[in-house]
């Protein structure tokens, strides 16, 4: 439905009216339609900053530096206080009995299997700065810790403790609750996969006009300003080891051509989408990392390694609150700043865009499922990598190698490959970690593109392949004009400073979701039982075939138009005749869903959604000694049910008109006792 003429209100206001939208009823359309323009506008005013820093990076770095400083004097506090609520937050939702709670219909599955959403979801996180700051990182802490002198005696646990206070359960925590907000929102209670459903509960249509468009393009600002200054900073990476490893010149043209043949890889990835780029390459690189990591294992001290790998772990779990709180406030240090805070801040500020990806990829698994594979199961693999190839690094520098330390610590995007001459196959090691780097830097980039198009387009992703590149374009001129003219630091300190308004943002967010879990568990996650034997006179033998048959999608269609629609309607009109306001949504000429749904005005709002869902076909398989049946996605639908309060998750297909009316009366009946 769009052609390559057609200006981008045609296709937003196209969005508008073929995406359901839970409690937007079509009056409100037009609404929204006027707050296109005002989105456009704070859109621009946003990337005025970019304009800033590119004329005068001097000037902005000191601007910018001078606020940061401001906010590690005076706000380190509340960072402490915000992380730790993120942290306890977590684990109190996923050990609460709202961990039972799934994102998306109570009988749906997760769209990609444990291994691909891990390897995605660890790309898109945390992946390029492992293989930056795994070696750089404890080395730094054990030879210029944060008090006291370096290379002491017990400086080890110390070292490798804190990277992993950095990159494990605190960082995570952030990422996975703000996955959680954005994917319940959407995927339980049908609202559009970008920052402002998260507000739902708390501004309630307004999500849809200024303020809800201010929250989007503060995300999609932030998002640019971080996806933009990493992938610079990964682009001096490479360009130095290049430099190590071939004598190539560093050069504003090559740092250039880098950051073009990124990006031209992460466009050909976000073309080919989801599942055909970013998912393939997220899982090569998990392949990858696995082999590197057994290898300088099996290579390396082996027991010296795994026997500190335990030991620091179990220091780390025994004192996280302690070192999560601490702020060294009675010690006159600068390493806070340069560090920890640094950390928070850009865990914070990279929320919008690694919450939204994350969320995307999280269909069908439950909360307690997802916080316990976010948190979880990347902190233990980064506990591992920082402990295999940080503990190694060390044990180098205890068996005299203090030369090597001192390069790491003065020439920090050199540690790996410096670490690296150390192992045999040396050439060929850091050879696979280039092609790591690249492909963690290309699922970074087509990943940040996909989430920039989702949040511009209302948190659809299905849009033209031209419009995901053109994102990919702009992330690649950004970085590529801030390197030239040196504008990389000032960008990434502001992108920091964002943090701190974004922290009170995520904790409204969390505010919100709060209520909307209160509702859920009242209403027993939606499961109110279903009445499909109220008609008495059903000719059982025609449902039971209609039930073996999977239907064509015309059929379905028909059966929403002519069944559910007159059911729904029929209901609406007694609603209206006792005094409750309600209006009955018909989208079967554009996406099939038909709603029903009271007034913003009545004390508890319902909504009835009967929409389109994949239905799994059979098919079978001959293997030789006997024929299997497998499940096979087809390409017919199905009706499903859901409402307001979580999906219900059941279908409809074959019931008779008074049947859907009296499901309808059931589910509302709950609704009203609740």
């Amino acid at each position: 439905k769009w052609s390559s003429g057609s200006t981008p209100d045609q296709y937003m206001a196209l969005h508008s009216q073929t995406i359901p939208r839970l409690g937007r009823p079509p009056a409100r359309a037009a609404r929204e339609a006027a707050t296109h323009q005002k989105l456009r506008h704070l859109f621009h005013r946003g990337f005025v900053v970019i304009g800033v820093v590119l004329l005068f990076p001097d000037a902005s770095s000191s601007a910018f530096g001078a606020l940061q400083a401001a906010i590690v004097e005076n706000a380190s506090w509340f960072y402490g206080l915000v992380m730790a609520i993120l942290l306890i937050t977590s684990g109190v939702l996923a050990f609460s009995r709202v961990g039972n709670i799934r994102l998306g219909p109570d009988n749906s599955s997760p769209d990609y299997s444990l291994f691909s959403w891990l390897s995605m979801l660890f790309a898109a996180g945390v992946g390029i700065g492992l293989m930056f700051y795994g070696v750089a990182e404890p080395v730094v802490h054990y030879l210029r810790p944060p008090a006291g002198a370096g290379a002491a005696v017990g400086g080890e646990n110390q070292a490798v403790n804190l990277t992993m206070l950095h990159w494990g359960f605190n960082a995570w925590s952030v990422y996975a609750l703000m996955a959680l907000v954005l994917a319940y929102f959407s995927f339980r209670r049908g609202l559009p996969l970008t920052l402002r459903s998260a507000f739902y509960p708390i501004l309630g249509d307004r999500i849809y006009g200024p303020l809800g468009a201010a929250i989007d393009v503060f995300a999609i600002v932030c998002t640019t300003f971080g996806i933009s200054t990493s992938l610079g900073l990964g682009v001096e990476q490479l360009s130095t080891g290049l430099n190590y490893l071939f004598d190539v010149p560093e050069s504003g043209g090559l740092k250039l051509g880098i950051t073009i043949a990124i990006m031209a890889m992460a466009a050909v990835s976000v073309a080919l989408g989801l599942d055909s780029g970013i998912k393939r390459l997220s899982e090569i690189n998990s392949f990858l990392a696995i082999a590197l990591l057994c290898f300088v294992l099996l290579i390396g001290p082996t027991a010296l390694i795994l026997g500190g790998t335990l030991e620091n772990f179990g220091f780390y779990v025994a004192n996280l609150i302690t070192t999560s709180t601490n702020l060294f406030t009675y010690q006159d240090t600068e390493w806070l700043g340069g560090w920890t805070i640094f950390y928070w801040g850009w865990w914070i500020s990279w929320a919008p865009f690694v919450g939204i990806f994350i969320a995307r990829i999280s269909r069908g698994r439950t909360i307690r499922e997802f916080l316990i594979g976010v948190m979880v199961v990347p902190t233990l693999f980064v506990v591992l990598w920082m402990n295999v190839f940080g503990g190694s690094a060390i044990d180098l520098i205890h068996a005299g190698e203090t030369a090597f330390g001192e390069a790491v610590a003065n020439d920090q995007p050199l540690g790996l490959f410096l670490f690296l001459d150390y192992l045999p196959g040396t050439f060929y090691l850091s050879l696979l970690s280039l092609g790591m780097i690249v492909i963690f830097f290309v699922t970074s980039a087509d990943s940040g593109a996909l989430v920039l198009n989702m949040m511009a387009s209302g948190g659809v992703d299905e849009t033209p392949v031209f419009q995901r590149v053109l994102w990919a374009g702009i992330i690649a001129a950004i970085s590529a004009t801030l390197l030239i003219n040196g504008g990389l630091g000032a960008l990434q300190t502001a992108t920091i400073a964002s943090a701190l308004p974004f922290s009170l943002i995520l904790l409204g967010a969390l505010w919100g979701l709060q209520r909307s879990l209160q509702s859920d568990m009242q209403s027993s996650f939606g499961k109110a039982p279903t009445s499909f034997d109220t008609d008495a006179d059903v000719d059982w033998q025609s449902r039971l075939g209609a039930l073996l048959k999977a239907p064509s999608d015309n059929t379905v269609v028909k059966f929403q138009r002519d069944t559910v629609l007159p059911a729904l309607s029929a209901f609406a009109s007694e609603l209206s005749k006792n005094g409750v306001h309600a209006e009955v949504i018909d989208n079967t000429e554009s996406d099939g869903s038909v709603v029903l749904s009271t007034a913003r005005n009545e004390e508890s709002v319902f909504t009835y959604m009967v929409r389109l869902a994949p239905q799994s076909t059979v098919a079978s398989i001959d293997t030789g000694s006997e024929e299997v049946s497998l499940p096979v996605e087809g390409s017919t639908s199905v009706t499903e049910v859901h409402l307001a309060s979580g999906s219900a998750g059941y279908c409809l297909w074959g019931l008779t008109e008074t049947q859907v009316i009296a499901d309808v009366l059931s589910q509302f009946e709950q609704h009203r006792r609740t």
